[in-house]
């Protein structure tokens, strides 16, 4: 899965959770999740789902669509 970085910092925001908060939820370092929102991570399969899951969207809410 390809993570879009700007789509989990905008619903982190909208549910106005910080990193911090966000960390708590997923048991991801704060470093990792700040990278993942910056883009600076281009594959990223069972961290994505645990992000989905804490800010209850579905996976494809915050991943690119895979080109075919």
């Amino acid at each position: 899965m390809r993570p879009n970085g700007q789509a989990i910092k905008a619903i982190r925001k909208a549910r106005n959770l910080s990193l911090r908060a966000l960390q708590e939820m997923t048991g991801l370092n704060r470093g990792y999740l700040s990278r993942l929102e910056r883009g600076l991570i281009h594959h990223a399969g069972e961290p994505v789902l645990k992000v989905a899951g804490a800010l209850e969207v579905t996976p494809e809410a915050i991943t690119h669509k895979e080109k075919q």
